[in-house]
């Protein structure tokens, strides 16, 4: 599939996943590589402490929008920013500032749950709204908050009969539910607990929300090694090797040598064994990113992973016209 394509199916994205699977680290990855296909990308990241503009080599992101690189705009998102704007937009800016400050917001969620993050949402379907990008990626909270955060809207429907808010969810509910405008892209890594979480995740936003799943990503893997597949080499194998390619290995050399090839090969079946496990538990097309062996994420290791997110995309199928 052409990652132009890929990038045009829906003009929001949000980027959901367990806790330290790397969602945002997915997120920095997509937005780079729309960007480079000429898309203009705007991130909107609404937890506040996802080091996303760490990752671009770039100061703290605010409520205002700053470029993070060329065809790439960010900015955070907080209920009190949000309903700041939403009440000076609509003639209440001079008390605003002292209800945010009161503490009336809390009051108000306490009283209807939902509240925060449907100020939130509403803020990112006004954004889609104004169509001055061609996608908006949301860097949306870990899994279980994620639930509650694209099922709220919902629930406030119960909680809240007529009003502006009953018209705001009634809105929300509209851009979740159209696949043309709204998809979710989860994300984990390749062990048994995050593939877990994220099928039960999936399955609950099909049911409860009814919004359409992007193409999977399985971050952090270890790409496989030519002779490794099957099985790793003895210390014996490696000293004779080593002889054949004329390299002097000591016999301690060998054996920890051995051991790591050893680790790396049953690693690889490991993960392997769960990308399988996830695509027959959630058929849904997978994209597969590489462990970086750094430890901190900058510019580079972003383009990088760029480029691996689009040579994936390239490899998916194009799916049949409806």
């Amino acid at each position: 599939m052409e990652l132009e394509r890929f990038c045009s199916t829906s003009r929001v994205v949000i980027v959901a996943g367990k806790g330290g699977v790397g969602k945002t680290t997915v997120t920095a990855a997509l937005a780079t590589a729309a960007a480079r296909a000429g898309t203009s990308v705007l991130i909107v990241e609404v937890e506040g402490k996802s080091g996303l503009a760490t990752a671009f080599g770039r100061p703290p992101l605010t409520y205002e929008e700053a470029e993070l690189r060329p065809g790439v705009t960010a900015r955070t998102l907080t209920p009190d920013e949000a309903l700041l704007e939403y009440l000076e937009t609509h003639g209440l800016k001079r008390i605003s500032k002292r209800l945010v400050k009161s503490g009336a917001l809390d009051v108000v969620s306490t009283a209807v749950p939902g509240m925060k993050d449907i100020l939130v949402l509403g803020k990112v379907k006004a954004i889609d709204v104004e169509s001055r990008f061609d996608l908006i990626i949301v860097d949306a909270p870990a899994a279980g908050h994620a639930v509650t955060f694209l099922t709220s809207p919902r629930g406030l429907l119960d909680a809240v009969k007529v009003g502006p808010i009953n018209a705001q969810a009634n809105a929300v509910i509209e851009l979740l539910a159209d696949p043309a405008r709204c998809q979710v892209m989860l994300v984990t890594i390749p062990e048994e607990t995050p593939v877990n979480e994220l099928v039960d995740t999936a399955y609950t936003l099909e049911d409860r929300v009814g919004i359409k799943l992007a193409p999977v990503v399985i971050n952090g893997c270890a790409p496989a090694i030519a002779g490794l597949d099957e099985k790793a080499p003895s210390a014996e194998e490696v000293e004779r090797d080593a002889g054949v390619a004329d390299v002097f290995v000591r016999p301690q050399e060998a054996v920890d040598l051995a051991a790591a090839a050893a680790f790396r090969a049953e690693r690889h079946a490991l993960q392997q064994e769960q990308a399988d496990r996830l695509a027959r538990r959630l058929p849904l097309p997978q994209i597969r990113l590489p462990f970086l062996y750094t430890a901190d994420l900058g510019p580079a290791e972003v383009e990088l992973l760029a480029d691996v997110f689009t040579a994936e995309v390239e490899a998916l199928p194009v799916p049949a016209r409806t």
